[in-house]
């Protein structure tokens, strides 16, 4: 099924014909297994089903385009470029299809996605990089529409970066920046806010990117004429066509069915966008989608006649058949015999990966069976425990889940026996679970030895006479010695490049270290993180700001549905060690001052969410990052920058330990907890409650995502026996993950001799102005106030009612 998608020039008639023959092969497989594959959703042997068929054609195409070193990001209906580039198999098809959990079964997600969603592997199993130029490249696909768009973007932009930034090892993942993007969406997803934020992003840095918009006319059910202005993307585009002296695009036009001209088409957009790094956009239009959108429906509900025998007529793959003959490469009698012979190669195909994937669950089930068998004889239970037998073993086509489900609900009926055939089921389903679960639930970190939480803390070293600088300063300074030590580290966002960002925290940088490494950007929060994702997934380490914390929600999607699960959902064979930072807490007013903390830390697992308190412990967060190979958002502190911090002597080599929290006083009585702008209020308050004669410790979380890993809140909750967790985020948000963790990950319920408490923001945004941040956030008196009256209950003698 593999082929060699080169251009094709100065061939022999006889060569061509080879060429041209294969490439209707690859295109009938595909439509082959398109229509097998819906048959085994419809018969139950698959959850669901989403097809490429009636995109075969262009994707022949443009495979021919692509090459080592090229990167896809692409949508769920390209499975036919894969097959032309090698990397999808039929087997491998329906392994996806069926969710098998076998890595070797299923390259593209070991079953984490559904089928029709697909990836290459940029890492060995270790971890480590594969060499990228030497391979045909596909990011790991997502469903939401149009969410490959910003992480498109930042592929295409590495190949920029490694142009023209000298320093870079690029061995493994560039040569003088000739790769290119290709990005694929179908046209009704281009109403999509991503899309247009791609385009006019890519337009403006002029990067080597192609998208295709596979248009057949509809978005599921909904036609063109209610999804795009005049019914033509390209139409609308034109605005963005490039003339001489301006930026812009080279926009083509190609109906996908002209098997010619579609060659011609995608050799000129690989072409312009190679040597000009000049972003390309494709029109393929004329296109069909024979069996609807999914397997949830037919199209025959929301096509009239006239289109479906339109569709009829004009299949690319009925069009390309037609041509071959026209142009004597084939006979009619010549064709049936290949199509005969790929259908039964499908259901081959089909076949072996059916067996694959069922015959280790049926294994397991006779297993189980065996016994089950075993343990009715010599329980009370019998007739019980041999229904739930007898139903497993009628089950036709067994999943993991009637395994697993019917061996838990055997145990039931022996809770008060006692026997050797007990301990060997109660053994069995200990083991399942342990072999099992790992299939559905590994790789959502990093399992390889860059591991950020493998980096070893250093802490910050100081003269003796160490100078108090403004805490911006530090943040700065060490900025310049990762600049230094990392060339692959670009940074950029807002107000980033030119002015150094808003707090200074980059001043000078740009100047130093050029505008390819430190940037600005427009005012585009989703491209900005789908740089940085790219961008990473390429080999560099960009660093994506975020101006505030509240413009994350612009990007959280992207931040979501694609990093937060990149290693996940490719089972650890691709990577993207993105760092994005933000500033945020305690500013006033609705904007830039909220918290959307309890949010973030719950849309954002396979991402580490760091909260520092000072500008020293945010570099050293960043230090920490940048020897590891994973995501991380890091939140500063909006207020703290002029502030007064110590400057280090070992700028750019301390290092902060993720999940790991500090205990900034230590105390007796009772132990607050918080982190960021507030934990600074609270160690304040500390102070004052002393007066008073309450010991407070303070602990500073640090880091949300990993929390505490040490377990050291429950040491200091053993202690003092009473526990506040303080933020500023709503109620029930931040805080409540926090005392979660505290309570039931850490058991320490059973130190508490209080009712632990939350102390949290109003449940609306701040108001604006300093009274407005005083009657929105924990304030000073809040703390104090909350705490006093934990030890007036514990004591009131000692603490008298405070009012």
């Amino acid at each position: 099924m593999t082929t060699n998608p080169e251009t094709i020039e100065d061939i022999s008639f006889n060569d061509f014909k080879a060429e041209v023959l294969k490439d209707y092969t690859i295109a009938v497989t595909s439509r082959e297994c398109s229509l097998l594959g819906r048959r085994e959703v419809l018969t139950g042997k698959a959850k669901f089903g989403i097809f490429g068929d009636g995109k075969e054609i262009p994707q022949l195409a443009w495979a021919k385009a692509f090459k080592n070193g090229d990167f896809r990001s692409g949508y769920y209906r390209d499975q036919t470029f894969m097959m032309a580039i090698g990397e999808l198999t039929i087997e491998q098809f329906f392994a996806g299809l069926y969710a098998h959990t076998d890595i070797n079964n299923d390259p593209m997600s070991a079953g984490r996605q559904m089928g029709g969603h697909f990836a290459t592997h940029s890492l060995d199993e270790n971890g480590n990089w594969n060499n990228l130029t030497k391979q045909k490249n596909s990011s790991a696909d997502i469903s939401p529409t149009a969410a490959q768009m910003p992480r498109l973007l930042g592929l295409a932009q590495a190949s920029k970066i490694y142009k023209n930034v000298e320093g870079i090892d690029a061995n493994n993942f560039s040569v003088n920046g000739n790769e290119v993007a290709w990005g694929t969406i179908g046209n009704a997803s281009t109403s999509e806010g991503l899309f247009f934020e791609t385009i006019n992003a890519a337009g403006v840095l002029q990067v080597p990117m192609v998208i295709s918009v596979w248009d057949d006319e509809y978005g599921i059910s909904v036609h063109a004429k209610h999804q795009t202005t005049k019914e033509n993307i390209s139409e609308i585009l034109k605005g963005f066509q490039r003339v001489k002296g301006t930026n812009g695009y080279e926009i083509l036009r190609v109906k996908g069915w002209d098997y010619p001209n579609l060659i011609e088409t995608y050799q000129k957009a690989g072409e312009i966008a190679r040597k000009n790094h000049v972003p390309v956009l494709i029109h393929v239009n004329e296109l069909t989608q024979p069996q609807g959108h999914s397997t949830s429906g037919s199209h025959e509900r929301y096509k009239d006649a006239e289109r479906l025998n339109w569709e009829a007529e004009n299949d690319c793959n009925l069009k390309m058949r037609e041509w071959i003959i026209a142009n004597n490469f084939a006979t009619k009698e010549e064709l049936r015999e290949i199509e005969k012979s790929i259908k039964k190669r499908v259901r081959e195909g089909k076949k072996a990966a059916w067996s694959a994937y069922s015959n280790p669950i049926a294994q397991e089930r006779s297993e189980l069976i065996s016994l089950l068998e075993n343990l009715a004889n010599t329980s009370a239970n019998n007739v019980f425990i041999t229904k739930l037998k007898n139903d497993l073993a009628d089950i036709i086509e067994p999943i993991r889940k009637d395994n697993l489900s019917t061996a838990r609900k055997a145990l039931r009926y022996v809770i008060s026996e006692n026997s050797s055939e007990k301990t060997q089921l109660t053994n069995w389903i200990n083991n399942y679970i342990n072999t099992i679960q790992p299939k559905y639930s590994s790789h959502l970190h990093s399992h390889s030895n860059q591991s950020a939480l493998q980096v070893t803390e250093v802490k910050p070293t100081y003269d003796a006479d160490a100078k108090m600088v403004d805490a911006r300063l530090v943040i700065r300074d060490n900025f310049d010695a990762l600049f230094s030590k990392h060339p692959e580290v670009i940074i950029f966002g807002e107000d980033a490049g030119h002015i150094g960002d808003v707090n200074q925290g980059l001043e000078g940088m740009q100047e130093k270290y050029g505008k390819f490494r430190v940037s600005d950007t427009g005012i585009r929060e989703a491209t900005i993180l789908g740089q940085g994702i790219g961008l990473s997934m390429r080999g560099l380490r960009p660093i994506a700001e975020i101006q505030y914390l509240d413009y994350l929600l612009y990007a959280l999607q992207i931040i979501s549905d694609d990093l937060a699960t990149v290693h996940y959902r490719t089972h650890g064979r691709q990577k993207a060690p993105l760092i994005i930072r933000t500033r945020g807490h305690r500013l006033e007013g609705i904007w830039h001052s909220g918290s959307q903390m309890g949010g973030i830390i719950n849309l954002v697992r396979g991402i580490h969410v760091l909260v520092p308190r000072n500008m020293t412990k945010a570099a050293g967060f960043y230090n920490t990052l940048l020897e590891s190979d994973e995501p991380a958002l890091v939140v500063e502190c909006l207020n703290g920058y002029r502030l007064k911090e110590k400057m280090p002597n070992n700028i750019g080599a301390f290092k902060t330990p993720l999940g790991v929290v500090e205990t900034v006083k230590e105390g007796s009585d009772i132990t607050l907890v918080s982190y960021g702008s507030t934990l600074n209020i609270v160690a304040q308050v500390a102070k004052e409650l002393i007066e008073v004669g309450i010991d407070a410790e303070v602990i500073d979380v640090q880091s949300l995502l990993p929390f505490d890993l040490n377990h050291d809140i429950v040491k200091s909750v053993e202690k003092t026996n009473r526990l506040i967790v303080i933020d500023e985020d709503v109620p029930g948000g931040a805080s409540a993950y926090i005392l979660n963790e505290i309570l039931n990950t850490q058991n320490t319920y059973q130190f508490l001799d209080s009712k632990p408490l939350t102390l949290t923001a109003k449940s609306h945004r701040p108001a604006y102005g300093t009274d407005g941040d005083y009657f929105s956030k924990p304030s000073h008196e809040d703390i104090f106030e909350t705490v006093y009256q934990v030890m007036h209950e514990v004591n009131p003698n000692d603490y008298p009612k405070l009012r």
